[in-house]
């Protein structure tokens, strides 16, 4: 039975971290909202439906059958087994899910700064408060994720260039997509960042060339970065030129 993942159909977000796990497994799933056939209706019947008794509080969640996870980070402790992208041990597991749980920091701080007063406004009512988030962002935010993720990789045990163990993990998928994001919403801090990190992003490019990713990469399933999404490019909100 294929995995079915409920997400919005025009953006990467959140769910795109599952997304690169099913594919670099090669996994059967059926991306929901993007489905001609059912689509969002079916996306906003899961979380209306009054009679789960574990509903999803939002975008993404994943049905397994009658197992239904939501929220990313919980959606890969549970894939990753299953998909062979998590380490055999508990510690290692573990030590896996801690790093996607840091990398969900980011994610949420990086969405923060275009939307730093209220998610129910448009960036242009918050463009002020933005810009000055942003700018401790790119500043002290910035390095400071992707030099604890260097250390990680310098600190590996196994030596391997992979965040966990002597193979690929969910949790190198998940920052090559921290590390595109950055790249996309804010190219010259990154940049500057990504100089300071090179082991990060040799990483990020083993990612890009795995085969299964870059077929993916290169299809219509991969959605590409916008201004809808988490990760979106405002110039007045990157390092000045």
């Amino acid at each position: 039975m294929a995995y079915e993942l409920y997400y919005w159909p025009t953006i990467q977000g959140r769910g795109e971290f599952v997304r690169l796990a099913l594919e670099q497994a090669g996994a059967d799933y059926v991306d929901v909202g993007r489905d001609g056939r059912r689509g969002m209706r079916a996306l906003l019947e899961g979380l209306e439906d009054e009679g789960a008794v574990r509903p999803p509080f939002a975008p993404p969640y994943l049905k397994d059958g009658e197992v239904v996870v939501g929220q990313t980070a919980a959606i890969l402790l549970y894939l990753g087994p299953r998909l062979d992208l998590a380490p055999g041990d508990e510690a290692g597991r573990l030590w896996t899910h801690q790093l996607q749980l840091t990398l969900a920091d980011l994610v949420a701080e990086a969405h923060d700064t275009h939307h730093p007063v209220s998610v129910d406004l448009y960036y242009e009512d918050q463009k002020p408060e933005a810009a000055r988030r942003a700018e401790a962002f790119r500043r002290e935010r910035i390095p400071k994720f992707l030099g604890w993720l260097e250390t990680v990789l310098a600190r590996n045990p196994a030596g391997s260039g992979w965040l966990v163990g002597d193979r690929v993990t969910y949790a190198d998928l998940s920052a090559f997509q921290v590390v595109e994001g950055l790249r996309y919403a804010f190219p010259r801090a990154t940049a500057a960042a990504l100089e300071a990190t090179p082991v990060l992003a040799e990483l990020a490019e083993r990612v890009r060339a795995l085969p299964r990713i870059a077929a993916y990469l290169t299809s219509d399933r991969r959605i590409p970065f916008n201004e809808e999404g988490i990760f979106r490019r405002y110039p007045e909100l990157d390092e000045p030129s």
